[in-house]
């Protein structure tokens, strides 16, 4: 009963904060860093819940604040923050593990208005799944799949701006995957994450998805806006090829790289830094 009401508390008083105006980014810094602190210490799946509920509460209110391009919390390991160069789009990101629950993905896409108006905010939720993520399809706001996004660069083809997202889903207990995607506005201001525009040797996906091994780690970078650098991966030992269980990198890279509107695949590249 004390941590709930503990919660109530911090919630009550932030939300009190922003009616009267007098919340600053650090207040929300100091509450977020308690309240990431107990997720790290509850152990029951009720308190972390909660303790969530108070934490989305929070976002809720930064993002929506005249300086949620500018401002940065430096001290939120468990929170992540990425903003695109041209500053028009910001993505936060976390994960809530749970115990008898399917773990969640909870992620806010901020678009800057370009008209000076309010900034469109897309607020998303997805669970862990252990299916593999499809490369032959788009994903709306409603089916998203989930992952924690790290990287991201705009690409602008004519009049019509898309962004390259780079994340990471641990939905599967065994395999980890990261993800190379795309990401639309419709004229009405959905979000299509997906386009058919990765073209690897024969085939033609919407995304690209790096199944491996979860107790292995590979690297998935930008090395330039226009060339996505990452590991090889191969299987740990013959008969392996079927099952990315058992996959790794073998310490050489494959790129994707933009030319006329699409992102082709190359193998074997150098991936050492030219400077």
């Amino acid at each position: 009963m004390r941590r709930i009401i503990f919660i109530l508390l911090l919630t009550v008083s932030f939300n009190t904060s922003v009616i009267n105006g007098q919340v600053t980014a650090a207040d929300a810094s100091g509450i977020l860093e308690k309240l990431y602190r107990r997720l790290l210490t509850s152990h029951e799946d009720a308190d972390r819940l909660r303790i969530n509920d108070s934490i989305r509460n929070i976002i809720d209110n930064y993002v929506t604040s005249d300086t949620v391009f500018v401002h940065r919390f430096t001290n939120l390991r468990y929170l992540g923050q990425i903003t695109s160069p041209d500053s028009f789009l910001k993505i936060i990101t976390w994960n809530l593990i749970l115990s008898n629950e399917r773990s969640r993905y909870f992620c806010y896409f901020i678009r800057k208005s370009e008209s000076g108006n309010v900034n469109r905010i897309f607020r998303l939720t997805g669970t862990y799944s252990e299916d593999p993520i499809r490369t032959d399809t788009t994903y709306s706001e409603s089916d998203w799949y989930g992952a924690l996004y790290y990287d991201l660069r705009p690409v602008r083809k004519t009049n019509h701006e898309t962004w390259i997202l780079l994340g990471i889903d641990y939905g599967n207990s065994f395999i980890t995957r990261k993800i190379i995607e795309v990401l639309n506005f419709t004229p009405e201001g959905r979000i299509i994450f997906g386009k058919k525009c990765f073209v690897a040797g024969d085939e033609v996906k919407y995304r690209e998805v790096l199944e491996y091994g979860s107790n292995v780690v590979i690297s998935l970078r930008f090395a330039s806006d226009r060339s996505i650098v990452f590991d090889h991966l191969v299987p740990f030992s013959a008969g392996s090829e079927d099952n990315r269980q058992y996959y790794g990198p073998d310490y050489s890279y494959d790129s994707y790289n933009f030319e006329n509107g699409i992102w082709k695949l190359a193998i074997n590249v150098d991936a050492r830094n030219k400077k």
